[in-house]
């Protein structure tokens, strides 16, 4: 609890927005004091795998022809119009230039990529959000003067009578000490409420035995807690960035499949799904838009890769069925796919499944319907043409060389986005509609003014760079008011 009594800033944690932000005031002159309640800083913001942007220099050396007016209105589409107009506009204005910024205070890119069937709009990071993270953002806020408690939790923000924040409580905790620090500002930065089950249950639709949290697993909603407590409106829950089947394994950290050649193949390579029944739900080529893919797959109550030996030797030692939705998969195969397999049935995993015919498969599992939707599956793959769903036939691969597998898929989601409204300088607005003095929300915690019902990777990055955005831009408004 070595700090200050007082701080121009506070931000209330310590991930990509959260330091960005810092860095960013810190730079313009400000006292800053970051505050994250892990023992490491970073957060969910280490996976970033690059940042949005229209007519960033990265995409005119491409001759990227996609304009700002084409954005806006594909992004309103897509959230049905319950998107803010106004934040979507600055934001995209914004967006080369804060490519341009990033770059310019070291962070580096390996190119600008499409993601699936969207849009060339992904600025990817070497090194991912950990390089930028780590390696500039926060050495540098540090370098400025900025202040880093870690194992630290903001308990309250504390306002006067007249509605403005004054100070924050902060406790250690370790040893529980607890320390009152005056400011002008708090910045909420806290990365959404993903790892909170509470909350996924009470204010989503998701289920949330289902849905598989792939982040550093301390994204538990206290920002948005913090700002409900000091009167702020509770606006656009239940959205999370769902991204398609994943691994079902409850006993691990989600994270520790995000490159796993077998999650790949289950989930990108629009192999036969079924369901709890085994029956078969949907195109499987829905998996070239990952959030449309994890709604599809919500509609069941259990989701199941079925594949055979030859597939697996296939993708093993020939290449893939179809390019992977993320660039970590930019190899023509996956060579290390049996290997997986392997030391997953030698440890028992609970999402494998494993057996010498489809007839053992659907008894082992439990799949009532599996035999007669192999059947007809693998007559329509080698007619050529899925009568059943329309799947290409590129991707009408058959099951019949046994062993054969099934493979339990959850839905893979990155974060949440929503809980409070905001207005374009990033301030919460209270119940009134009205800006609390002083408080203010970024990154995911700030995000539900850019989405509906489902988050648009048609333009891959959008959530993570409103992540940088947004962080600078609030370091840019606060600055402005306090020096006047």
């Amino acid at each position: 609890m070595q700090t200050k009594e007082q701080y121009d800033v506070v931000v209330v944690g310590g991930g990509a927005a959260g330091f960005t932000a810092a860095y960013e005031a810190s730079h313009r002159g400000l006292s800053v004091l970051v505050v994250e309640k892990g023992k490491t800083t970073g957060g969910s913001g280490e996976y970033i795998e690059g940042a949005f942007a229209v007519d960033s220099y990265l995409q005119k050396k491409h001759n990227v022809q996609l304009t700002k007016e084409d954005v806006l209105n594909e992004e309103l589409n897509y959230s049905h119009y319950r998107a803010d107009t106004q934040v979507w506009k600055e934001y995209i204005a914004a967006s080369a230039d804060m490519i341009k910024w990033l770059h310019d205070i070291g962070a580096e890119y390996l190119d600008v990529e499409p993601l699936g069937s969207g849009y060339r709009t992904w600025h990817l990071f070497k090194g991912l959000g950990k390089a930028v993270i780590h390696d500039v953002l926060e050495p540098k806020s540090k370098k400025q003067g900025t202040d880093v408690l870690t194992e630290t939790s903001v308990t309250k923000v504390n306002l006067d009578k007249q509605g403005k924040v004054t100070s924050v409580n902060i406790e250690n905790l370790a040893d529980h000490s607890t320390k009152t620090v005056t400011t002008q500002a708090v910045v909420l930065a806290t990365g959404g409420y993903l790892n909170n089950k509470e909350m996924i249950k009470n204010d989503t639709h998701y289920d949330d035995d289902q849905l598989i949290p792939v982040n550093s697993e301390k994204n538990t909603g206290d920002g948005l807690q913090l700002a409900w407590d000091a009167g702020a409106q509770k606006y656009a829950m239940g959205t999370a960035m769902l991204f398609g089947g994943y691994l079902k394994d409850h006993t691990k950290p989600g994270y520790v499949y995000r490159y796993s050649e077998l999650n790949g193949a289950a989930d990108q390579q629009s192999l036969l799904w079924v369901n709890e029944n085994g029956d078969r739900f949907v195109n499987e080529e829905v998996v070239d838009n990952f959030a449309l893919a994890g709604n599809a797959l919500f509609t069941q109550g259990k989701v199941f890769t079925i594949l055979d030996q030859s597939t697996i030797d296939h993708l093993t030692n020939d290449k893939l069925y179809k390019a992977m939705g993320t660039w970590d998969y930019h190899d023509t195969k996956l060579p290390h796919l049996q290997e997986e397999i392997d030391k997953a049935l030698a440890d028992d995993a609970p999402y494998i499944t494993k057996a010498d015919s489809i007839a053992e498969l659907a008894n082992k599992v439990g799949l009532a319907d599996l035999e007669v939707t192999v059947t007809r599956y693998n007559q329509l793959s080698h007619d050529g043409q899925d009568l059943d769903f329309g799947k290409k036939s590129d991707f009408m691969i058959p099951v019949e060389n046994g062993p054969v597998y099934a493979i339990e898929l959850g839905i893979g989601a990155f974060c949440t986005m929503g809980g409070l409204k905001t207005d374009t300088k990033h301030n919460v607005l209270n119940r009134k509609g009205q800006p609390i003095t002083g408080l203010y929300a970024i990154g995911n915690d700030g995000a539900g003014m850019l989405i509906g019902d489902t988050y648009g990777p048609n333009m891959p990055g959008t959530e993570a760079g409103f992540v940088f955005y947004s962080g600078k831009h609030v370091a840019d408004i606060i600055s402005d008011k306090i020096k006047g």
